[in-house]
């Protein structure tokens, strides 16, 4: 039985400008962008209470909360930090999945410390990482890393959620269909729409009932549902995206002047495009394009990387809305590298063609909004 630990900062930036700056305690307080266009990365509980978000436009989040201190980015520290994080867990594991500077998935079954406790262990970094670095973490302990990524969001913030093997069937029984990993608004209203709020009403239903009613989505859904997850904690992190966007100081009033922004930013993809590393295949391009009432939409499709396929992507995108857009942007997605170990997921469910294919959550709602 594997045992996989959750590690999540709680408001990193945020928190990491609360530590090195003391007087901010206890103030809300966010980190992001101060101009017209300023966006927030993040916020602290005392900025949340207002009502403010990550994500958020900078103006829209000072009207909600006047007394809002705004911070502006430092990401020297914010990577250091995340460094020091990373060498705290490797005392323990040399199994560590990180997800992004402030998260990361640890796989301590085979770990002795704590007498092969994960659970202990995973309070005992927590610990650490208060004393050492100033900042606390919430950290989820379940047999999976999907379980576990859901069981640290539990009890935040500075919270510890066990899932323990025989209480999964319990747990994923009454879990939100929300909570699922690739589910947003519109995916979430459309299971309403078909009766199914809990993963529990989701498993009443069969495989092909959920391919029909959510395509390739469908054989995930189906295992989410029943707490299965057979993805390995991978050390080794590969690119699933690359991607270049930009917000314009003045909304792209129609799809001509949105037209007109793409032979830029695809100039700008292909520098980044013969910059990489990274060997995988291009599988598919897409589209990012934001409104003016922050409604966002992604159009993704297996095209060659050519102007041309933007170009009708960008097209399909407008369509949608039709509204002026404050943000473009144009990006590819890899292929799975050769061990495919993303599709493990799928294993034994259909011995065939709707396994073939991984879709990136984005793909699952067309338009989401940005909270």
């Amino acid at each position: 039985m594997r045992k996989i630990i959750h590690i999540d900062c709680d408001c990193y930036y945020a928190a990491l400008e609360v530590r090195d700056f003391p007087e901010l305690r206890g103030f809300p307080v966010a980190v992001g962008g101060q101009g017209p266009r300023g966006v927030l990365s993040t916020c602290n509980y005392e900025a949340r209470a207002f009502g403010v978000r990550s994500a958020m436009p900078t103006a829209r989040a000072r009207a909600m909360c006047p007394g809002l201190i705004i911070q502006p980015s430092r990401f020297d520290v914010y990577r250091s930090v995340s460094r020091q994080m990373r060498a705290i867990f490797a005392r323990y594991t040399d199994q560590i999945e990180p997800l992004s500077l402030d998260e990361a998935y640890l796989d301590v079954s085979d770990s002795t410390a704590f007498a092969g406790s994960a659970t202990r262990l995973a309070e005992h970094l927590r610990h650490e990482i208060k004393q050492e670095l100033g900042i606390t973490v919430s950290a989820g302990v379940a047999p999976n890393k999907y379980l576990a990524k859901i069981a640290s969001d539990w009890h935040k913030p500075d919270g510890l959620c066990v899932i323990t093997p025989d209480k999964v069937a319990e747990f994923v029984q009454a879990l939100p269909v929300e909570r699922l990993f690739g589910v947003g608004q519109k995916t979430a209203e459309r299971m309403h729409q078909l009766g199914f709020r809990t993963c529990g009403d989701l498993q009443q239903a069969s495989l092909m009932t959920l391919i029909d009613g959510f395509g390739r989505f469908g054989p995930r859904l189906y295992q989410l549902a029943r707490g299965e997850d057979e993805r390995p904690v991978r050390t080794e992190r590969f690119a699933k995206s690359l991607s270049v966007e930009h917000t314009y100081p003045t909304d792209l009033s129609d799809e001509t002047t949105c037209l007109q922004q793409l032979p830029t930013l695809f100039e700008e993809l292909q520098r980044r495009l013969a910059k990489r590393t990274q060997t995988g295949a291009i599988e598919r391009v897409f589209v990012k394009m934001r409104f003016r009432s922050f409604q966002q939409t992604t159009v993704e499709r297996a095209l060659p990387v050519t102007e041309a396929s933007f170009t009708t992507l960008m097209t399909e995108a407008w369509s949608r809305r039709g509204e002026p857009v404050r943000l473009l942007g144009l990006g590819v997605r890899f292929a799975e590298q050769a061990s495919n170990q993303q599709l493990a997921l799928f294993e034994g469910l259909t011995g065939g063609g709707v396994n073939a294919v991984h879709q990136s959550p984005v793909e699952f709602d067309e338009a989401v909004t940005e909270q």
